[in-house]
């Protein structure tokens, strides 16, 4: 099994911008909620800082993928603030970052998550295996009263990239962070629908893209891709071999790593989504975002490819090619997701989590609330005929640019959050 390094946000670097990571030792400091620490809480809330580590091994080859979650360890995160749960209270036995019913209400699910989604799959395509992947999954369904999804009931699958129940990859504590972080926000947005887990040998592109292959010979009409890499020449073979599934809404994590194009994101098959920072707020809406953004060099993916072709519904005039992301949901480790994972030296339990990673699955099963795509089409294309069904998020940048837009948010379509989050389902309908 591969162990995983930890690295802060002050110091991370992704592999493709720099030729090391330099790496530090965290604790894992996740919060409960602790009604006797209330009081105390309200002195802790407004100035603890969150830090955390990425989940998955930094790649080592080209055409090898990275995950893109990133595990909280420790500081306050937005849902502590809300509540008033405090850092000294923190443990791995009660929830620290958002729920379900967070995620619905930020994206106008609320109807949509109790009524749609029966009888659909949604496929989460990972490296490595999870052995834990069911049991964790129970435990985060049943904490937040969602319907059980169990190989028993026919609701969850787990095969290998060969669509295998027995010969699975090796196990992989980091991924298996990512795996849980997968399930966990596909449960929160469409409790209903069904999951299948299809897990690569590897983290190659090659291995992945068998997966999504498999997914997809399932009868997956949902797959969701939480991983990238640098872009390459191989990228438009990669295209036509593994992305080009008519009728499927394939979503893929735009990166962690601040500016700067990655794929599969970049690929004019999937719907590329970008992350942002959900907080709550007095508006109408109940919520407010921006672009996530940590540092330079972490925050939200996004930018103008050098290789994918531009695809015909994308309209922007700045990038001839193909530009990244489509649209976005919440990211930020600081306004993170609460995840149950219970496998090797990173599963302790509850964690709070962020990266793209979680972003990917929420736009996926949001596709799913939204019902089986036409015949034919390519779901990547559906937001850009109904944006007025999607959150504008117009504040915020993820680094520097020479073409404002690929980096910075206005009004309307941008890199970084694309044409905006879900508000409700009008927008991934077609």
């Amino acid at each position: 099994m591969r162990t995983t390094p930890h690295n802060t946000p002050s110091t991370r670097r992704r592999w493709r911008r720099t030729a090391s990571a330099v790496t530090a030792a965290a604790a894992l400091l996740l919060t409960g909620l602790a009604s006797a620490a209330h009081a105390q809480a309200a002195a802790d809330t407004s100035t603890s800082k969150v830090t955390w580590t990425r989940s998955c091994a930094l790649p080592r080859h080209q055409g090898e993928m990275a995950c893109n979650a990133l595990r909280v360890t420790g500081g306050v995160t937005a849902f502590q603030k809300q509540h008033g749960i405090s850092a000294k209270t923190a443990e791995a036995t009660s929830p620290s970052g958002y729920g379900p019913t967070d995620l619905r209400s930020a994206y106008g699910l609320t109807s949509a998550a109790t009524s749609n989604g029966s009888g659909r799959t949604i496929a989460i395509v990972d490296a490595y295996d999870d052995p834990n992947a069911e049991s964790d999954l129970a435990a985060y369904r049943s904490h937040y009263g969602l319907p059980a999804c169990t190989t028993a009931n026919g609701c969850f699958k787990k095969v290998s990239q060969t669509g295998s129940t027995t010969a699975l990859p090796t196990a992989d504590s980091g991924w298996a962070g990512e795996i849980s972080l997968d399930l966990d926000m596909a449960s929160a947005v469409c409790p209903n629908c069904h999951i299948t887990l299809v897990e690569a040998k590897s983290a190659s592109m090659a291995n992945l893209g068998a997966a999504v292959n498999e997914a997809v010979s399932l009868g997956a009409k949902y797959v969701s891709n939480s991983y990238g890499g640098g872009e390459s020449s191989s990228d438009a073979t990669y295209d036509s071999t593994y992305f080009n599934h008519p009728g499927v809404a394939i979503t893929v994590s735009a990166g962690d790593a601040g500016y700067g194009a990655e794929y599969p994101a970049a690929s004019k098959y999937v719907t590329s989504v970008g992350g942002t920072s959900l907080t709550a707020s007095s508006t109408t809406r109940g919520w407010t975002e921006s672009v996530w953004r940590t540092s330079g060099t972490e925050g939200t993916g996004s930018g103008c490819s050098a290789y994918d072709t531009k695809p015909a519904w994308q309209t922007d005039t700045g990038c001839t090619r193909r530009m990244i992301a489509d649209v976005s949901a919440v990211a930020d480790p600081a306004t993170g997701v609460s995840v149950y994972d219970t496998y090797g030296a990173d599963g302790q339990g509850w964690a709070t989590y962020g990266g793209t990673s979680a972003s990917a699955p929420i736009i996926a099963s949001v596709y799913a609330l939204a019902g089986t795509p036409s015949t034919g089409s390519y779901p990547a294309k559906f937001p850009y005929a109904n944006t007025s069904a999607l959150n504008d998020v117009i504040s915020g940048s993820n680094g520097s640019c020479t073409t404002s837009y690929f980096c910075t948010a206005r009004t309307g379509y941008d890199g970084p959050t694309g044409l905006g989050t879900p508000e409700g389902l009008g927008a991934f309908t077609g």
